[in-house]
């Protein structure tokens, strides 16, 4: 059974930092994307940054672009979001997403929540003016 556990959410004041983690489980090591995203209520998911495992390529969203770092730790299955400078506007719940082995990061549909099979429960994120 594949999971996704997201950790490492919280309350900062703006202009702060938070580091969140997902730690994949349950299924094979083949290189795929791996993105975050994030949510308000009522407005649809927003992608903030992706990777492809194979090679470390990475995505952002412009919006987040310069703020934010995705990476990974291969050994641990695990795929890391530093935010850095953080705004209000970043007050969201981000959650952690998987495409199917193989799945590339490169295309416009990579930022289309629809495009990831896998998702996270997800982990809040507020950010104080």
């Amino acid at each position: 059974q594949v999971q996704l556990l997201e950790s490492g959410g919280g309350s900062v004041q703006a202009g702060g930092s938070l580091r969140l983690s997902c730690v994949a489980s349950g299924y094979t090591n083949a290189d795929r994307c791996m993105a975050w995203f994030r949510q308000i209520p009522g407005q649809e998911r927003e992608a903030v940054a992706r990777i492809y495992t194979g090679v470390d390529t990475t995505y952002y969203g412009d919006s987040v672009q310069g703020r934010f770092t995705i990476s990974q730790d291969k050994a641990k299955n695990t795929v890391y979001l530093q935010m850095n400078s953080l705004k209000p506007e970043d007050t969201a719940m981000y959650y952690c997403a998987a495409t199917s082995p193989g799945d590339v990061c490169f295309s416009a549909r990579a930022a289309d929540s629809t495009y990831y099979r896998y998702w996270g429960q997800g982990t809040q994120v507020t950010v104080s003016s």
